[in-house]
């Protein structure tokens, strides 16, 4: 069965088949530094990190690209009003640049918790103003864009495929339809490529010139001086690592209008091909309110406007890891809005240990195998390792793929003996399923206080000397210290709960 992936732009699943054979180029629009994603736009990027991964088990070589934004990116989305980054900087009254600084560290430590593959390239807005402005000049060039006393736009009216994408098309659109009235643009639509540091935005600090693309340090008007507008820097990290044409194009369902319908209309009308093959968008997270709410309830969309966002700390906070968040984010097709509530949270938890305790077990029936159950992956013949696969053909469909996993656990469970044939295709399949979904592998233990290790020791010793009593009035005082005592094929031992 081959990979079948929905294409936003297209509206429909197709057959996904890569400019050039075994390769794929894919781009993921990534964060902007202005203060600790949530864990609806992780969502985003783990489902981009799903992607690869499937594609990498598939056998393709992926090159991928996932950009920083750290100038630019007004509030709202706009082409007025404050830059996002300054704002903050403002607020914790410290140098812009200090501040793309301090969120991308905390950016990168969040991934590296949620385990997530490093892309190929991490282009920063910054680092690429000047193939911005290049493309800026191309469009001003073929009569695409236009020049304004206060900066540079696209003429949408220029490109008659604008809109097909989220289907605001310019018949559809009005000048009060998330777009306000601005007497200097041809059409209310016209998004801004480059705004001069003149008038309102005089105060920017990040500005560059545009003749030359090096930073201006000088503040006040200056009209030769300005700052990129958010949507053409994806279309130049993009092409400066890429190339014109990409496979793949990945981002949140917020992200369609207006960003990627103006990424595409820049990067086609300054390269004449084609932009992005595929499009992929996860779609959001939603919020229940209280532990009572029915699965049928109607959620909030988690927004850091509305207030109800939740970072990686508040998820750790409630005593889950890292990697029970992933398997719960992973856990649901990505073009399903998931209801995020704390019970799911426990129910996701749970499933996970389950999964990796069914690894263990076989793990261990494959030790005493030794050497004949281990069948290469390719080899392998196993009917709950073919749904799989099946499943995440279809559209990356990791509820169906999850349920051949439980599947497998159950029909294991049930069996008198395994052969080691058998057990050299579970040992193919679980390399899969650690490879696919990156939150089986064993985690790295929280260090352990040494009140609670010689704890651990007492009731060991008292084990030995069949002092069950004391043995376990000891794991009471162990779990009410918030930690617990785990029993495995591998032996006995403490763990945080």
């Amino acid at each position: 069965m081959s990979l079948k992936l929905y294409n936003s732009f297209s509206k429909k699943e197709e057959e996904f088949t890569p400019l050039k054979s075994g390769e794929v180029s894919m781009y993921t629009c990534g964060p902007t530094v202005y203060g600790r994603p949530h864990i609806g736009n992780y969502s985003s990027f783990l489902m981009a990190d799903l992607l690869r991964r499937w594609l990498e088990v598939s056998g393709y070589k992926v090159t991928h690209v996932k950009n920083i934004t750290d100038v630019g990116h007004l509030a709202n989305d706009a082409d007025e009003g404050e830059d996002k980054i300054e704002k903050q900087a403002k607020a914790e009254k410290i140098d812009p640049l200090a501040i793309a600084r301090k969120y991308t560290a905390q950016y990168l430590a969040d991934e590296k918790l949620l385990n997530l593959i490093e892309p190929e390239f991490r282009p920063l807005a910054t680092g690429t103003v000047k193939e911005m402005i290049t493309i800026i000049q191309e469009l001003l060039k073929s009569g695409h864009a236009y020049e304004t006393e206060d900066g540079i736009y696209f003429d949408v009216q220029t490109f008659p495929a604008y809109g097909k994408l989220s289907g605001n098309t310019l018949e559809h659109l009005n000048a009060g339809a998330r777009i306000e009235v601005d007497e200097k643009k041809k059409h209310p639509a016209d998004f801004a490529l480059w705004k001069k540091t003149v008038g309102s935005n005089a105060h920017h600090i990040l500005r560059w010139h545009f003749a030359t693309g090096e930073r201006s340090d000088s503040l006040g008007d200056d009209a030769q001086s300005g700052f990129p507008g958010w949507h053409i820097e994806c279309s130049a990290m993009s092409r400066k690592h890429l190339g014109l044409t990409l496979d793949i194009h990945t981002g949140g369902e917020d992200n369609i209008f207006p960003h990627h319908e103006c990424e595409i209309a820049q990067s086609e009308c300054s390269g004449s091909h084609p932009f992005a093959r595929y499009w992929l968008h996860k779609r959001r997270i939603e919020v229940i309110a209280s532990e009572e709410a029915s699965e049928s309830q109607e959620g909030v969309k988690m927004s850091k406007s509305l207030g109800n966002v939740l970072s990686i700390d508040d998820v750790l906070g409630r005593g889950f890891s890292p990697m029970d968040l992933r398997y719960v984010l992973l856990s649901v097709h990505y073009r399903t809005r998931l209801k995020f509530n704390w019970k799911g949270m426990d129910d996701g938890k749970k499933a996970r240990r389950k999964i990796m305790e069914w690894m263990t077990e076989m793990e261990t029936h494959i030790a005493n195998a030794g050497s004949k159950a281990d069948v290469p992956v390719q080899k392998s013949s196993f009917i709950y390792a073919d749904q799989f696969r099946a499943a995440m053909d279809a559209d990356l469909n990791t509820s169906a793929a999850l349920a051949a996993i439980f599947e497998a656990i159950a029909w294991t469970r049930n069996q008198t003996s395994l052969s080691s044939d058998e057990l050299g295709a579970i040992r193919a399949f679980m390399k899969i399923i650690r490879a696919t979904f990156g939150c089986f592998e064993p985690e790295e233990q929280a260090s352990i206080p040494a009140d609670v290790q010689k704890l651990f020791d007492d009731r060991q010793q008292a084990r030995a000397h069949k002092n069950f009593a004391l043995s376990d009035s000891l794991r009471k005082e162990i779990e009410s210290r918030g930690f617990m005592v785990e029993d495995s094929a591998k032996g006995t031992r403490v763990v945080k709960k």
